[in-house]
């Protein structure tokens, strides 16, 4: 399926996605700053791309892939112990197809840390080593791993707690999988990219239609694939106006930490899963999000025994501690007060959230930290919750209103495009050069996909630029939203034009990704 997008809607494309304000979600929470186990940085989901023909046909162009990253800016050196996952955590991918803001399915993650105790003889002791490897690693639970990863895999269907759950299954038999270890060092593990990539899984899920049952899993360390410069950015956007405003300044020297989080690593859940196993009904749409949890109790042991995380007990119901659907939201468009309660939110309930949307800070903040008045004065801004909230009409919004909910749509009916010609800025890059990519963002979302620029361009209005004073892309109103009315038109958008031109002043499109599953480049090392 190739979209024909209404000539005023191609430059507005580039304007989408003002839920995104930057993309990514690194320690955007009080709590979750403090528990980065459970930190979800970035969600991903689109067409799977890997040998998929220029007409989008071929290869896996029937999958959808989705990718949840977790503990964020991890230091490739960071030993002894790494990275390993939360064995006492929930780690969930849910997906809703029929648009009414509830998951009907659930992938659900576990993790088990098993620790061998590789000693040696020390004298006539038999002495336990301190680190989780005892030589070079190159194998699914290598012999040399003192520490070795596990999980499983269920898919659940309905409510994430209640419904009917199978377990997703090896496609030669068992349900758990090996996790590779982290890439500690080219002396421990001297070909990561190859040792990763035995951890690529084929597997059966139960209840998909027959023959498009089977998919792919990877868990494992990647590198951090999300460009930004967080660092000026949260230093009042250490940069002036001219030089943001300035198309010619990416990946420029003028602001500093030019791709600076590329040193760094996360850890990714992926799944490829036949698209006819996500959608149902005849809607292609679906949207998604990913979550995490804890138990609700949780008693520290002053006295632990031996062993591998025995210095607590945990206990009581599964509570939500993180979420993440578009890039962003709960860190700089939710305020400070209610970032806690966002990520333990569920999007039916994203009513409550709704004035942060309609009434947005980071306009007004850019305006401080620039010196001169920047935001749109079209209040309530009903252009950025009909992104927001619905999806976009003839691009990724459910053909039934959906309800208003904060997540992450993909129209699964879109070819993929292979990552060679993909255009970086989505759906609205490529209306705009007349080309033939609707893939990407906010399309669902690529790993290419350069959503910080596009989203800034949302912020300062861009949207009402293009809407005019006739409203003619009908951002005046929110679908579901009753009193959501503006004046969304040029007048309203201090820089006017300007607004098409800010950025970052770094480039998504010059970060290394791979053109296979799981798509994201292989780690840092910690030692080479």
């Amino acid at each position: 399926m190739r979209l024909k997008i209404h000539p005023l809607a191609k430059a507005c494309l580039l304007l989408l996605a003002a839920s995104s304000a930057m993309a990514s979600s690194h320690r955007e929470a009080p709590f979750i700053s403090g528990s980065p186990k459970v930190d979800g940085t970035d969600f991903y989901m689109f067409r799977s791309y890997e040998g998929v023909a220029p007409n989008g046909t071929g290869g896996r162009s029937d999958y959808v892939t989705l990718l949840a990253n977790y503990q964020p800016l991890q230091a490739a050196y960071g030993g002894p112990n790494y990275f390993q996952m939360d064995p006492n955590a929930l780690y969930e991918i849910h997906v809703d197809n029929n648009g009414d803001a509830k998951e009907d399915i659930t992938f659900q993650f576990r993790f088990q840390n098993a620790l061998k105790s590789i000693p040696l003889s020390i004298g006539n002791a038999s002495v336990a080593i301190p680190l989780i490897q005892a030589g070079a690693v190159s194998n699914l639970n290598d012999a040399n791993l003192n520490v070795n990863e596990t999980f499983t895999v269920n898919m659940v269907r309905g409510d994430r707690r209640k419904g009917a759950m199978t377990a997703v299954s090896k496609t030669g038999g068992g349900t758990t999988f090996d996790k590779p270890v982290d890439n500690i060092g080219t002396k421990t593990i001297a070909d990561y990219a190859t040792y990763a990539g035995k951890h690529i899984q084929n597997v059966t899920f139960a209840g998909c239609p027959a023959g498009k049952n089977q998919g792919k899993v990877f868990v494992g360390q990647r590198q951090e694939g999300f460009a930004v410069n967080l660092g000026p950015i949260f230093d009042l956007v250490n940069a002036p106006a001219s030089f943001l405003l300035d198309p010619a300044n990416k990946d420029a020297a003028g602001m500093g930490g030019k791709h600076a989080i590329q040193g760094a690593n996360v850890t990714t859940l992926a799944l490829e899963v036949h698209k006819d196993c996500l959608t149902a009904g005849g809607e292609p749409v679906i949207g998604a999000w990913t979550t995490a949890s804890l138990r609700q109790g949780r008693v520290f042991n002053g006295n632990p025994g031996a062993g591998n995380n025995k210095a607590d007990k945990v206990g009581g119901a599964w509570t939500q501690v993180s979420r993440l659907g578009n890039p962003l939201v709960n860190e700089v468009v939710i305020g400070l007060p209610d970032k806690d309660k966002f990520n333990a939110s569920s999007p039916k309930d994203d009513a409550q959230f709704l004035t942060y949307v309609t009434n947005p800070t980071l306009p007004k903040l850019l305006s401080l930290v620039l010196g001169s008045e920047v935001a749109p004065t079209n209040l309530p801004r009903t252009d950025l919750a009909t992104t927001f909230l619905t999806g976009i009409t003839g691009v990724n919004k459910p053909m039934v209103n959906p309800a208003p909910s904060e997540m992450l749509r993909l129209n699964t009916a879109v070819a993929p495009v292979p990552f060679a010609n993909q255009n970086r800025l989505g759906v609205a890059g490529n209306a705009l050069a007349s080309g033939s990519d609707n893939a990407g963002f906010p399309n669902g979302r690529r790993p290419k996909d350069d959503v910080v620029d596009i989203a800034l361009v949302a912020m300062l209005g861009g949207l009402c630029v293009i809407n005019g004073d006739n409203d003619a892309l009908k951002l005046n109103s929110v679908p579901g939203v009753p009193g959501a009315t503006s004046a969304c038109k040029a007048s309203s958008v201090p820089l006017g034009a300007m607004s098409a031109n800010i950025h970052d002043a770094v480039d998504q499109a010059t970060v290394p990704f791979l053109s296979t599953f799981p798509y994201l480049n292989t780690p840092n090392a910690g030692a080479q």
